[in-house]
């Protein structure tokens, strides 16, 4: 099995933290931040309902693409801090290494492909 280069692993996740801090920062504050209400109004109700759903149902979407965003920045957290501790790539259920493969393909997996599997059909 080919070994990983932590230090490129590294910079992917760094690559992706900046990413996912830049997209939490667009959606609840910056130029990507949706009202849930109509700007043109003070908040009492707008003059046209249908125009309040749409930004109500905007910002329930950002709210909800910011939380995805949070759990994603805190997985690469995770994978830093193996790295930082020398267990990256291990699987903690099993002992075993993770596949490079699969380590490229998602840089901050937790689990070996099996130990995933089990993972995700106990909480189903």
């Amino acid at each position: 099995m080919a070994e990983i280069d932590l230090d490129a692993m590294r910079e992917r996740l760094e690559r992706l933290r900046q990413e996912y801090q830049a997209q939490i920062q667009d959606l609840t504050v910056g130029e990507d931040q949706v009202q849930p209400s109509d700007p043109q109004h003070d908040g009492s109700v707008s003059d046209d309902p249908a125009d309040d759903a749409d930004a109500m149902a905007d910002a329930e979407r950002n709210l909800s693409l910011a939380d995805n965003a949070r759990q994603q920045l805190e997985l690469v957290n995770e994978a830093m801090a193996r790295i930082d501790n020398g267990t990256y790539g291990i699987c903690p259920d099993c002992g075993k290494p993770i596949d490079p493969k699969r380590l490229n393909a998602i840089p901050y997996a937790v689990y070996c492909l099996q130990d995933q599997i089990k993972h995700e059909t106990q909480e189903a």
